[in-house]
């Protein structure tokens, strides 16, 4: 039986505020929540630390019946029940680490209707013995998480997942309800016929994980790569993902050596080794786990300010899960990837090639590895979803941390020169080895070394050069075409021939990170020395009550308490993230540490909330992280005043110094940042016109090729560019399709 909401409206807001401490719900949470009240099945894909659990932990609270919640991991039920213990909330679960006696208490709660909330994994949820238990018990739904799982076409494919379509039989008037953080439409679809889900509702948001900051290192110095970022989070909790068992003790030693706090974590470990040290990580008694894949699903710590993948992963997916593990409290955490070409050799011996599009998934892994776009842009794209802005202003390409090359224009000719020489009939790795000059069979019987430009590049590794066709496809130079991606010269391709147009290319060195890049100032008006007093405080308890510090208080919550300095209990309680049953129990202990500490440091008590996350632009005085801020270059500040005054953007590249095709990447960010939605000053009113007509046919923004191929020759990239633009500013201003 459904509740109806409209009658209860304001029952979920109500759990929220008593048990969470949250005056509002995230998007799409209240339509997750509708669904499972309303008893219709739904698929929910939310990114990693969007509250999908609170999607499915709210609607049980709001009925009296049991909510069954299947988890993969023993260790992620576990985290999940102690969290919504402290929260003050009947949850249980029953798996193979339990007792007899202690399965017989939890079925005794569960027959007297104490329990809200029951977590199970897949493989006991479809015992005959639990079926039958179950049927008797008045299940309100069934949430399956991490229901990815259950997709051959997924990234991490479990078989019992599959047995998980039996429910529909068994209890054909209990909706079911699949959450995941990463899934693509041919997943979602996927998942829904799997598990016979009935005209379910498809709830998708944003990829987009906009307090995570995106860097890609070519890998060389890992130890130095790696200490250069653990250095910007002394002390703090980090994860370093490695592709093998021998790299990952190798890197935990090594790391240890060097004074850090580390564990290794892999699956040739002992269970107890294995869960000792997850213990200590989760626990705060160590900073770094170094991991391969197998870490990560069941872990639910939300404070990890940083993951390191020193290999590349071995899908988008992959690295789109285990790199949302950082920032699963919304605080800025940093995401950094180092790879070689060796990684995919050796993923393509380790994967399955019967899986279905495992090599397409390592392909498009790679790809976002050795491509100069966006990092958020490639990532949201990959599934299916678009930006809505030119610049991120939170990963290594929007920031400008890529090394430029100095001749680019000539390594950019001798690369478009070699595809016309091959009569633009081969792809990106052919062009590659013939610029290289490579003598393999291949190139010798098509008699391809007696080209002239066979050898151009031969002191650039065939890596780099690959690296950079990649980054002509991205500028538009050049374009592959057909089911062999074969390289095609576009109309500003050929400019670049004629050297009308210098296009910007990135070394293949490592790339410096700027000490100061923009993002979200998560310290304005926190006491640093506070903060860590309480931390201090926080692990105090936790050791006490033998739980995760995260499940005491997230640090959003702990900044929050630093900021704003109550000197009340009652005051203590509008802290967001402290609930009734958390005010009860820590209220009092945490407003005398704060007290007393305010007291100590001559430090003013009751300061008001911080409302928004803000900017600034003086760095960070706190001292108790690094705090990037705002800087831009005045290339760019003098390019957007030129913009402001409609100056040409062939003159303005000109009076700045920058290629034509960098300039127009300046007016991209010019547009976004200052709203602009009409194009006529840079393109006449009607080219304008027939631009954006083209657009209507196509149907989408993402991608310009296809928009481009409609108009023809007549029409340059940089004009459709700039149509675009203004069309996304209007679009998302609207919130409407384009018309």
């Amino acid at each position: 039986m459904s509740i109806p909401v409209d009658e209860f409206s304001d029952l979920p807001l109500a759990r929220l505020r008593q048990y969470w401490g949250y005056d509002s719900f995230r998007p799409l949470q209240r339509e997750a929540i509708n669904c499972a009240m309303q008893q219709r099945d739904s698929v929910v894909v939310l990114p990693t630390g969007a509250g999908k659990s609170l999607c499915y932990q709210v609607p049980a609270l709001c009925t009296d019946r049991l909510a069954v919640v299947v988890s993969p991991l023993i260790s992620l039920m576990k985290d999940q029940v102690d969290s919504l213990a402290a929260s003050g909330i009947s949850a249980a679960s029953i798996n193979s680490s339990m007792g007899e006696a202690e399965k017989r208490l939890v079925a005794e709660q569960i027959r007297r209707g104490e329990l809200r909330l029951l977590y199970l994994a897949p493989e006991r949820l479809v015992l005959e013995s639990t079926i039958k238990f179950l049927q008797n018990a008045r299940v309100a739904f069934f949430a399956i998480d991490e229901a990815h799982c259950i997709s051959s076409w997924g990234h991490d494919f479990r078989p019992e997942y599959r047995q998980l379509n039996s429910l529909k039989t068994h209890f054909p008037d209990v909706s079911v309800h699949a959450f995941t953080a990463t899934a693509t439409p041919r997943v979602r679809e996927d998942i829904a016929i799997e598990l016979q889900l009935t005209n379910p509702q498809v709830l998708v948001g944003s990829f987009d994980r906009e307090n995570l900051l995106y860097r890609v290192y070519r890998r060389t110095e890992v130890l130095a790569q790696l200490r250069e970022v653990i250095d910007r989070y002394r002390q703090q909790s980090g994860i370093v993902y490695c592709i093998s068992r021998k790299e990952v003790e190798n890197v935990a030693e090594t790391l240890n050596r060097c004074g850090y706090r580390a564990l290794p974590y892999h699956a040739g470990l002992s269970n107890q080794d294995r869960s000792r040290n997850q213990d200590d990580f989760i626990n705060d008694r160590v900073d770094i786990i170094v991991a391969t894949v197998a870490f990560g699903m069941g872990i639910d710590k939300s404070n990890v300010r940083y993951v390191v993948h020193a290999g590349m992963p071995k899908s988008l997916e992959a690295y789109q899960q285990e790199s949302g593990r950082a920032g699963r409290d919304g605080l800025q955490s940093e995401c950094t990837l180092l790879f070689s070409g060796s990684d995919l050799i050796l993923w393509k011996k380790m994967t399955d090639s019967s899986q279905p599009g495992a090599g397409a998934l390592l392909d498009a892994m790679y790809s976002y590895c050795t491509r100069t776009s966006c990092r958020h842009r490639m990532l949201v794209e990959y599934f299916g979803q678009s930006l809505g802005k030119s610049n991120c202003n939170a990963c290594d390409v929007c920031l400008e941390e890529l090394p430029l090359l100095p001749d680019a224009l000539v390594v950019a000719q001798k690369i478009i020169s070699c595809v016309h020489r091959l009569e633009q009939r081969f792809g990106a790795h052919h062009v590659a080895q013939v610029l290289i000059g490579s003598k393999a069979k291949r190139i010798l019987d098509l008699g391809h070394e007696r080209l002239s430009t066979w050898a151009l590049l031969s002191d650039h590794p065939a890596s780099a050069v690959g690296t950079w066709i990649g980054q002509l496809v991205d500028q538009g130079f050049l374009v592959p075409s057909g089911e062999y991606s074969v390289l095609r010269i576009t109309d500003l391709g050929r400019q670049v021939l004629r050297g009308e147009t210098i296009p910007v290319l990135y070394q293949a060195s490592v790339p410096q990170p700027r000490k100061s890049t923009e993002c979200r100032d998560d310290w304005a008006g926190v006491d640093s020395g506070l903060f860590e007093s309480l931390r201090a405080l926080r692990r105090q308890v936790a050791e006490e009550k033998q739980i995760p510090p995260f499940v005491i208080f997230h640090d959003t919550s702990l900044r929050e308490m630093a900021r704003q300095r109550p000197s009340k209990v009652v005051s203590f309680g509008s802290i967001p993230g402290v609930g009734a049953k958390k005010l009860a129990d820590y209220g009092v202990r945490f407003v005398e540490s704060i007290i007393q500490y305010c007291s100590q440091h001559n430090l003013p008590l009751d300061q008001p909330g911080q409302t928004s996350h803000a900017f600034n632009d003086k760095g960070d005085s706190s001292g108790g992280s690094l705090t990037p801020t705002k800087v831009v270059s005045k290339v760019k500040l003098d390019a957007f005043a030129m913009f402001s005054q409609g100056l040409p953007i062939e003159e303005i590249a000109a009076k700045v110094g920058r290629a034509v095709s960098t300039t127009s990447g300046y007016l991209s960010q010019y547009i976004q940042e200052h709203r602009i939605m009409d194009p006529s000053p840079w393109v006449d009113p009607a080219t304008a016109a027939r631009i954006r007509s083209a657009v209507n046919q196509v149907g989408a923004l993402e991608r310009l090729g296809p928009i481009k191929e409609l108009l023809g020759e007549d029409y340059s990239y940089l004009q459709i560019r700039v149509v675009v633009d203004c069309l996304r500013v209007e679009h998302f201003r609207d919130h409407r399709p384009i018309q």
